[in-house]
């Protein structure tokens, strides 16, 4: 029934939130604690960035039921030890029934992670992300669900410039849910209450 819903939803706590994790707990406290909060941590981008990647034809519910499962095997998404993957280290990969098992999304984090180095040769991987807006918080005020668009200008000049770069899983679409779950655009409706409280984090910053 959530998925139908463009409004806010009013919760049993009163407050009122995006209607996309309907009542699930874990969904909403993802909602609550992470999705749209500004995110400046190089190895945290780099996570997310690649779970959006194994996102790519699923739910993002499922990529979070997965996702301590995702961090264990892929050694707490360290681009240092995922660099240096071999490839029976992909076949135990593939064998993991807690992850997604795509052998092309597991050589692409290998192949990420190598390409994520050669940009912290040159200054930081944050700072490469956040640069696409300016270093700046997309903030807008959509009422409905329908107001949000599914990719922007910056997500489309990010996305061309990642796969220039050889990083896959990384379409528009994709790096657009990337921008929205850290915090880059805030797409929150404006009706929820998280809307002014991350706005408020990037004022505080």
């Amino acid at each position: 029934m959530a998925e139908r819903e463009t409004r806010v939803l009013t919760h049993e706590d009163g407050k009122k939130r995006c209607p996309w994790p309907g009542f699930d707990p874990l969904y909403v406290a993802y909602h609550d604690e992470e999705w749209g909060v500004p995110e400046y941590d190089d190895r945290a981008l780099f996570e997310k960035l690649i779970l959006d990647g194994f996102q790519a034809g699923l739910s993002w519910i499922t990529i979070l039921r997965k996702r301590d499962n995702f961090r264990k095997a892929f050694d707490n998404f360290d681009p240092e030890k995922i660099a240096r993957y071999t490839p029976k280290k992909v076949e135990t990969l593939l064998k993991n029934e807690g992850i997604i098992r795509h052998r092309g999304k597991i050589e692409g984090t290998i192949a990420s992670a190598k390409l994520y180095l050669d940009i912290q040769e040159h200054g930081n991987f944050s700072d490469y992300i956040w640069s696409f807006t300016d270093g700046r918080v997309v903030s807008k005020k959509p009422k409905r669900m329908t107001d949000i668009p599914t990719e922007s200008i910056q997500s489309q000049k990010l996305s061309k410039d990642l796969k220039k770069r050889g990083f896959k899983f990384c379409g528009p679409t994709i790096v657009y849910a990337f921008m929205q779950a850290t915090g880059i655009v805030n797409d929150h409706l404006v009706d929820c209450f998280r809307h002014e409280e991350v706005k408020n984090l990037e004022r505080a910053r």
